[in-house]
């Protein structure tokens, strides 16, 4: 579990300088250079996630259960998790209507997500990992939105074809994931008995 905490905590303190401490990300911008300054946020952001899979793996291993989850939560979460993917897809895609309406699509998408494993899974791992990227990602996209009104950013408009590319590629990857790679990454399948 301490792999996992740790892990957490590098993670989430290299994607939250904008959210806490704006005026030193700035200084060290100004310091380093932003090369420089990206280099190391992605070094801290990797070793961060490294550590949070090898210490969530570990603790899976031995499970402390909080609580069984209803099987209608499972199936929120599924419905939850394509919502989730249409977002993440958002955020690449360009020209679509949940970029310009939203801004920024991965950290509600991350936001979903968090919340759809929270409602699917009881485990204190669980509780850890997911409630805290979820308390991340509500915290991170406030403070964007905030910065978007008192910048005055304005996203590009959207197109019928940005859109229809977003919902299919949010949609294909969301299938990929429920029926194959969910399965063989983490080692549970979302579909319970009925996954091939």
């Amino acid at each position: 579990m301490l792999l996992l905490i740790l892990g957490l905590i590098l993670f989430i303190a290299a994607h939250s300088t904008r959210i806490f401490t704006d005026d030193w990300r700035s200084h060290m911008l100004e310091r380093l250079g932003e090369k420089r300054w990206k280099v190391l946020i992605t070094l801290v952001s990797i070793a961060g996630f490294v550590l949070m899979m090898i210490g969530y793996g570990q603790a899976r291993l031995t499970p402390l259960p909080l609580w069984e989850p209803p099987v209608a939560a499972r199936n929120i979460a599924l419905v939850l998790n394509l919502l989730a993917f249409f977002l993440l897809a958002a955020a690449y895609v360009p020209r679509n209507i949940i970029k310009a309406k939203i801004g920024h699509p991965m950290v509600a998408g991350v936001k979903i997500w968090a919340l759809a494993h929270l409602l699917s899974n009881g485990n204190l791992a669980d509780v850890i990992l997911f409630g805290s990227l979820l308390v991340w990602a509500v915290l991170d996209f406030r403070a964007s939105r905030k910065r978007d009104r008192i910048n005055e950013v304005e996203y590009p408009a959207a197109t019928v074809l940005g859109t229809r590319i977003t919902l299919a590629t949010g949609a294909i990857t969301w299938y990929v994931f429920l029926v194959w790679l969910h399965v063989r990454w983490i080692g549970v399948s979302p579909l319970g008995d009925i996954a091939p």
